[in-house]
């Protein structure tokens, strides 16, 4: 018998409407137009707006949309994991929320944060329900309302980051078609130079955590950089060492949306040409675990059955990683 693999069978998404663009950012904070792009490549980044909006509306348009374009009954679905790290609520699960949203009535849901590489590990823990021949039909979700917790006087975190929310399928493939290996890492010692500093049992919320705004992102830009260079290209590189690829066997690079310079890095390190990689940072900005699900769903008719693919990531905390797959359709 052949080996089951976890192959993404489609892919839905959603971004909002509003546009925060770099001339916008140039009056709340010190900066420029040039000087974001050339660091950043970011020239605009989406933003949600209205009272009570949270993650989950993002996720609930990008699941429905993924359900209409595979033609799935909701009651079909086994399961959904939500990758986010910013859920609406500390508890109940933002998949909780999304599955009761989109009527996914038989789904059992969770969700996972690891920051910017959730979608990574989403997929790498997810394919094990379908990989075992449990479940039939898995939901992965990336999304993320980076807005909420983004300081707009700290030039450091805000022209970096927007809101957004991505979908993919998984379903059995016996072809040898799907997700093929991943490689999934961690370093808790990097929990000083990118995180939140309050707000979770360690810190709970007080009248002095909010003053000190200690509830949104932090970043020491440097020594993230520096960190993200390194370990996304290394892993990136690890993969296609333990599978036996070429830059030229690699179809496509599905980077996380962090900044250009660091997707530029991780291309020269696994000697793929620039017309290989998945770019959409100028539009939505770093969306954290909805940057890689977005990237598939803006460029997936151009993906063939057969296409090999490297995805790779890097996150606050630390975390990092990278999958290979074979991708399983074509889009018509």
């Amino acid at each position: 018998m052949s080996k089951i693999r976890a192959a993404i069978t489609g892919v839905g998404g959603h971004v909002p409407e509003y546009r925060l663009t770099n001339q916008e950012l140039e009056t709340l904070v010190e900066t420029s137009d040039e000087w974001i792009i050339t660091r950043t490549g970011i020239k605009e980044r989406r933003i949600l707006k209205g009272e009570g909006m949270g993650t989950s509306h993002m996720a609930e348009k990008a699941v429905k949309e993924l359900l209409q374009k595979t033609n799935t009954d909701p009651l079909e679905v086994d399961f959904l994991l939500c990758c986010t790290t910013t859920p609406d609520f500390i508890f109940p699960a933002t998949g909780n929320l999304i599955c009761d949203m989109v009527g996914l009535k038989n789904a059992f849901s969770y969700d996972m944060n690891a920051a910017c590489s959730g979608f990574i590990f989403g997929l790498a823990t997810a394919c094990q329900y379908i990989e075992t021949g449990k479940y039939k039909k898995v939901i992965v979700v990336g999304a993320d309302k980076m807005s909420s917790i983004i300081n707009y006087k700290d030039r450091a975190t805000c022209i970096i980051f927007g809101d957004g929310a991505a979908a993919v399928m998984l379903e059995p493939n016996t072809e040898g078609l799907g997700i093929i290996d991943s490689i999934c890492r961690t370093d808790g010692s990097g929990a000083q130079y990118l995180g939140q500093k309050a707000g979770g049992s360690r810190r709970p919320p007080t009248i002095e955590s909010v003053t000190n705004g200690e509830h949104f992102a932090y970043q020491e830009g440097a020594t993230v950089f520096k960190h993200a260079v390194a370990n996304m290209a290394q892993v990136a590189a690890d993969i296609m060492e333990r599978n036996q690829l070429t830059s030229s066997d690699v179809k496509w690079l599905a980077p996380h949306q962090a900044n250009k310079r660091i997707i530029d890095a991780t291309a020269q390190r696994m000697g793929v040409d620039d017309g290989k990689v998945l770019m959409n940072i100028e539009r939505y900005g770093n969306t954290t675990n909805g940057t890689i699900p977005l990237l598939l769903w803006d460029f997936e008719k151009q993906f063939k059955k057969g296409d090999n693919m490297v995805m790779a990531a890097f996150g606050g905390g630390f975390t990092w990683g990278s999958i290979y797959l074979k991708w399983a359709y074509d889009t018509h």
